[in-house]
């Protein structure tokens, strides 16, 4: 099984809301396929605050960053309203393979996935629903390649941000496109994840939850969290080779 790459940290914490940067490899809570997991991002911010917290939205075992979750139930009920109605603003920084478009957007339904069943019969349930994810490109990688014969192997560094919040709704639309995320398990190729991981140290998932702008279900004012992305990213922007396309918005995604 995985382990957090990293200790969690608090981005933002009031009487109502609090917010951390979920290392990857952690879970968010407790699951039927990780019954035999210890750690959980929802049990160490109850033991970091001494009180109980209410999760609003959720990330992938393997993503890192920006976990919101409320301490009350009417803050978690207004908040889920917000994501309900596609309110709250997501960007996520991604690793993927090959070299998607410059920008563009992926409008493809997807079905809900059952955690609790089988690989083998997810998403065979339900009707599928909208799934929106707008991206740009913002860095591109040419290296020699992991897999030969191919002489060379290309990679590009992402922002995304996904306008609908279906399951896995990032990693899946990258499959679609044929783009798929490095370090991802089930939707990406083993090749080129192992090749990463062992170049750089780190077995993950490539997919960082950076920043979070909301409306502050007290105040009404606008609310705008982020997570650095951490040390495993500036080890990777910092392999030879990279053409940087949009160096401000890397770096403020990166948060350096």
């Amino acid at each position: 099984m995985p382990t957090p790459t990293a200790s969690p940290t608090l981005l933002y914490h009031d009487e109502h809301l609090v917010a951390m940067n979920k290392p990857a490899g952690l879970l968010v809570h407790r699951s039927a396929l990780a019954a035999g997991e210890s750690q959980f991002a929802l049990q160490w911010l109850r033991d970091h605050l001494g009180r109980a917290v209410y999760p609003v939205h959720r990330l992938d075992r393997g993503t890192s960053g920006v976990l919101l979750m409320a301490l009350d139930p009417d803050t978690a009920r207004a908040l889920a309203r917000q994501f309900e109605a596609h309110a709250v603003r997501k960007t996520y920084l991604a690793l993927v393979r090959g070299w998607p478009a410059a920008c563009g957007e992926v409008d493809h339904p997807l079905r809900r996935l059952d955690d609790d069943a089988p690989l083998t019969d997810r998403g065979r349930s339900t009707a599928a629903q909208p799934a929106l994810t707008r991206y740009w490109r913002l860095a591109r990688l040419e290296c020699a390649s992991p897999l030969p014969p191919h002489p060379t192997a290309r990679y590009a560094l992402m922002a995304v941000e996904p306008h609908t919040g279906r399951q896995h709704q990032i990693r899946r639309h990258f499959k679609h496109l044929s783009h798929p995320l490095i370090g991802d398990a089930t939707y990406g190729k083993g090749d080129h994840n192992r090749w990463w991981a062992a170049r750089l140290g780190v077995a993950r998932l490539w997919l960082h939850a950076a920043r979070l702008a909301l409306t502050h279900p007290a105040s009404g004012e606008p609310l705008a969290l982020h997570a650095p992305a951490g040390p495993p990213w500036q080890a990777l922007l910092a392999e030879p080779g990279w053409e940087v396309e949009q160096a401000q918005a890397l770096r403020e995604l990166l948060g350096c």
